[in-house]
């Protein structure tokens, strides 16, 4: 199968890109850049790399009507949640992860290509404490950044019928800045630090959501999912006492309120709780424990 993957210079992409590489798929991969640009080296070597602005519809077509792909894994967005906030980011915000992917899709469109859109829990407003479900219609995203993942959403399913919208929470992965790494330097210099208590979900592991992806683009079982790892749901405050605990690091971690935290510019959904049932009704495979995630991620970065 030939795969394009956008956004290949982050988390995701990159561990999409090794993952269907692995599984024997020619993959091209496409990013803003001149060459490959991620923090973490491929393991593996590109079918081929593509220069591709997903904002400018005449980028898109030239590139997808030459590759002309069975699918399309599209990880390329703005993921800037509080700069989303910002009068002068705003526009951009809208023009990446609602018009780039309209872009994409209305592509896909044109050659028959399968689509995979990955999405947020963002979308929702987070409020309650029931998991969200993935055909759940009661959007209402809290912050532009929120906003413009659903735009691409409807995008996506206005454009096509031969998708899969895949919602995500908590990423992190080997290959680009997260929650976990950012704990773990924290730990580096404080011997205290306070975490947000009062927002649960689960966190996602990128090598573990890569092989459900290349799962599904071999199917044709169309539609919205949630993909996280599993176990039962956490909040940061008890992610970061995780970290700590297999990092060994001695740091004391005070559990704090939303509100108390304070910092962010960008609200942040309290209720992160995503539902991925559906995936063993489609007869995909759930994601890994977080825990079990956490520790393989650890050996590798370590």
């Amino acid at each position: 199968m030939k795969i394009l993957i956008t956004g290949i210079n982050g988390q995701l992409g990159h561990d999409a890109a090794e993952e269907a590489k692995h599984r024997g798929h020619i993959v091209y991969g496409t990013g803003t850049t001149s060459e490959y640009s991620g923090s973490a080296r491929l393991m593996c070597e590109l079918d081929g790399y593509i220069r591709m602005d997903i904002t400018d519809d005449a980028s898109v077509s030239e590139v997808m009507d030459t590759i002309k792909p069975d699918g399309v894994i599209h990880c390329a967005a703005w993921t800037a949640v509080d700069k989303a906030e910002d009068e002068e980011c705003r526009d951009m915000a809208v023009k990446v992860n609602a018009d780039g992917t309209a872009n994409i899709a209305k592509a896909c469109k044109r050659i028959n290509a399968k689509l995979i859109y990955i999405s947020t829990d963002y979308v929702f407003d987070g409020e309650g404490t029931k998991a969200w479900e993935p055909d759940e219609t009661d959007y209402r995203p809290v912050n532009q950044y929120g906003l413009s993942k659903l735009m691409g959403e409807k995008a996506v399913a206005e454009n096509l019928e031969k998708f899969f919208i895949v919602r995500i929470s908590w990423v992190y992965g080997i290959n680009g800045n997260n929650f976990v790494r950012t704990m773990m330097k924290l730990s580096e210099s404080h011997d205290t630090l306070r975490v947000v208590n009062d927002q649960i979900g689960l966190p996602t592991y990128t090598r573990d959501l890569a092989s459900l992806l290349m799962d599904m683009i071999q199917t044709e079982c169309y539609g919205y999912y949630h993909a996280c790892n599993s176990g039962e749901y956490i909040s940061w405050y008890q992610f970061a006492c995780e970290i700590f605990k297999m990092t060994g690091a001695d740091v004391n971690v005070i559990p704090v309120t939303t509100e108390e935290y304070g910092l962010s510019k960008a609200r942040r959904p309290k209720n992160s709780r995503l539902d991925t049932g559906k995936l063993k009704k489609a007869g995909f495979s759930e994601l890994a424990e977080w825990k079990d995630a956490l520790g393989r991620f650890l050996k590798e970065v370590q």
